[in-house]
C-alpha cells in the first residue's frame, strides 16, 4: 500500500463555525458520553448479582455487555451519513432520546433475553453518541484547541466511570440493581436541553451523498455474525452455530471490501487507512482496546467470584482506574507537548499493557491500597493512550472527509471493545472447562489477564512506525528530524 505523505492532504484552518468556547462545547459533548460510560461500568459491577436474578452463571452476563456493543458496532457506521443528511444538532439529541428509552426499558426487564432486547435498543441510541460527539468537536473547535477540547470532553466522560463502580456498588448492596437504568433518565434529558439549546446548527460543505443501503446491509451482517459468533464460543454453545456465524460474518465483510471498491460512496470508507497517521491509529488503537474492553468485564468478576469481596468494595477497587483515567486527562496535553506522539505512544504502550499484565497476580490477601495504587497507574497509562489515539488520527484528514473518518474510527473502536468483552468471557470459558469446574477460579482470571494483555503488546510494533513528528501541530511539540 502507498503511503500518503501528510504534509500533501490539505487540512482546514478553521472550524466550519466559530463558538464562545471550546470548552463548552466539550462538556456539553461529554455529557452523553458521560451516561454512556457510566452506564457501562455500574453494569459490569451489578453482573454477579443480575445473574442470580437471572438463574445464569456470571460469565453468561457478558452477552448483556456484549449486545450492547453490538448495536454500537452495527449502527455506527451508519452515524457520518446521518448526520450529513439530517444534521449533527437533531441526530445527535435524537440518539440521546433512544438511548434514554433503552435503560428504562433495561430496568423493567426480568430476564437474560429481555435484558439482551433492550441493550440493543440502547446501544441504538449509544451508536451515535460517540461519533457526532467527536463530529461536533472536529467541525466547530480551532486546530490549535483539538488537543485540549479532547481532553475537556472526556473529562466528565471519565467522571462516569469513577462514579459508577462505587455507585454500582452501593445500588447492589442497599437497593435494587433497576435503579442503575433509572440514573439514566435524568442524565438524558439534561443532555438533550443542553444539546437543543447551546449546540448550533453544522451546515455541511457539500451535499450529502446518497445512503449506501447495500453496504449497511453488507457490513452489519459481518459484524454482527462476526461479535456474536465470538460470544457463542464464550457460552459454550454449539460449536457449529459459532462455525457458521463465522463463515457468514467472513462472506459478507469479503462481500462489503469488494463493493467499497466498486461504490463511489461508500458507507464505511476504507481508503481512508491510506492516510498514515490515521491507520496506525486505528491498528494500534484497535488491539490496545481488547485489553481495554476486556478489563471492566474481568475485574468486577474477579474481585467478587474469585476474591469473595462485597459489590461495594469491588466498586472502590474498579473506581481506581477511572481515577487514574481522570488525572491524566489534565496532564495528557502537556505530556504530548514535552515527548510528541510517537514517542509517548511508544513508551506509554508498553506501560499500559504491563499494567494490565500485573493484575493477573492480584491475590486476596494483597493489601488493599497497593492495588488501588496500581489500578490508578494502569488507568492514567490507558487514559494517555487513547487521548493519543483519539487525537493524532484525524491530523491530516480533509475536512470533507472528517465525518467518514469519524465514523470507521468509532466502528472499530466499538468492534474491539466487543472483541475484548468477547475475548475476555472466551478465556474464562476455556480455562474453566480445561480444569472442569464451574465457577471461575483466580488462576482463571490470572491467565486471561496475561493473554489479553499480549495483544495490547503487540501494538508496539506500531507505535514504532509513526513517523517522529507525527501530531506536531496539534501537541505543539517540535521532534528533531534527520536530515
Amino acid at each position: 500500500m502507498t503511503l500518503l505523505r501528510q504534509a500533501e492532504i490539505s487540512v482546514p484552518a478553521s472550524p466550519v463555525q466559530a463558538f464562545p468556547d471550546y470548552r463548552v462545547t466539550s462538556l456539553i459533548v461529554a455529557c452523553a458520553i458521560f451516561m454512556e460510560q457510566m452506564d457501562a461500568t455500574v453494569l459490569a459491577t451489578a453482573l454477579p448479582t443480575m445473574a442470580r436474578d437471572f438463574h445464569v452463571t456470571a460469565p453468561s452476563m457478558s452477552i448483556a455487555i456484549t449486545s450492547y456493543l453490538l448495536m454500537l458496532a452495527v449502527l455506527i457506521p451508519a452515524s457520518g451519513a446521518m448526520a450529513d443528511r439530517f444534521g449533527v444538532k437533531r441526530v445527535f439529541s435524537a440518539s440521546i432520546g433512544v438511548f434514554v428509552a433503552g435503560s428504562i426499558l433495561c430496568a423493567w426487564t426480568s430476564s437474560l433475553p429481555f435484558m439482551v432486547a433492550a441493550r440493543l435498543l440502547q446501544g441504538a441510541g449509544g451508536a451515535m453518541m460517540a461519533p457526532i460527539g467527536r463530529l461536533i468537536l472536529l467541525r466547530m473547535v480551532d486546530r490549535r484547541n483539538l488537543v485540549s477540547a479532547m481532553s475537556w470532553s472526556l473529562v466528565p466522560a471519565f467522571l462516569g466511570p469513577l462514579i459508577g463502580p462505587p455507585l454500582g456498588g452501593f445500588i447492589v448492596t442497599y437497593l435494587d440493581w433497576r435503579w442503575i437504568f433509572y440514573l439514566n433518565v435524568p442524565i438524558g434529558l439534561l443532555g438533550f436541553v443542553l444539546v437543543r439549546r447551546l449546540i448550533p446548527e453544522i451546515p455541511n460543505e457539500s451535499a450529502p451523498a446518497r445512503f449506501d443501503f447495500l453496504g449497511f446491509a453488507l457490513c452489519g451482517i459481518a459484524l454482527g455474525c462476526l461479535l456474536f459468533g465470538f460470544e457463542t464460543i464464550g457460552q459454550n454453545t454449539a460449536l457449529l452455530s459459532a462455525i457458521a456465524l463465522f463463515t457468514v460474518g467472513s462472506l459478507a465483510g469479503a462481500g462489503y471490501l469488494w463493493h467499497a471498491r466498486q461504490h463511489p460512496a461508500p458507507l464505511v470508507d476504507l481508503s481512508l487507512l491510506k492516510i498514515d497517521s490515521f491507520r496506525l491509529s486505528v491498528i494500534s488503537g484497535s488491539l490496545m482496546r481488547v485489553t481495554q474492553g476486556a478489563q471492566p468485564f474481568l475485574l468486577p468478576l474477579m474481585f467478587q467470584i474469585g476474591f469473595g469481596l462485597s459489590a461495594m468494595r469491588s466498586g472502590q477497587l474498579i473506581l481506581a482506574t477511572s481515577l487514574g483515567a481522570l488525572l491524566m486527562r489534565t496532564a495528557t496535553p502537556r505530556l504530548l507537548r514535552l515527548v510528541g506522539f510517537r514517542r509517548g505512544m511508544v513508551v506509554n504502550g508498553v506501560l499500559s499493557s504491563l499494567g494490565y499484565a500485573v493484575c493477573a497476580f492480584f491475590r486476596p490477601d494483597w493489601p488493599f491500597g497497593l492495588m488501588f495504587a496500581l489500578l490508578v497507574c494502569c488507568g492514567a497509562f490507558m487514559s494517555f493512550q487513547f487521548g493519543a489515539y483519539n487525537t493524532v488520527a484525524y491530523e491530516a484528514v480533509p475536512s470533507s472527509r472528517m465525518s467518514a473518518a469519524s465514523s470507521l474510527y468509532t466502528t472499530l473502536q466499538q468492534l474491539m471493545l466487543s472483541v475484548g468483552v468477547c475475548s475476555g468471557a472466551l478465556i474464562l470459558k476455556l480455562s474453566m472447562g480445561f480444569e472442569h469446574h464451574a465457577e471461575p477460579r483466580i488462576m482463571d482470571f490470572s491467565i486471561a489477564f496475561l493473554l489479553v494483555s499480549l495483544i495490547s503488546l503487540s501494538s508496539t510494533r506500531w507505535h514504532v512506525a509513526f513517523a517522529p513528528n507525527a501530531g506536531h501541530e496539534l501537541s505543539g511539540h517540535r521532534a528533531k528530524t534527520a536530515p
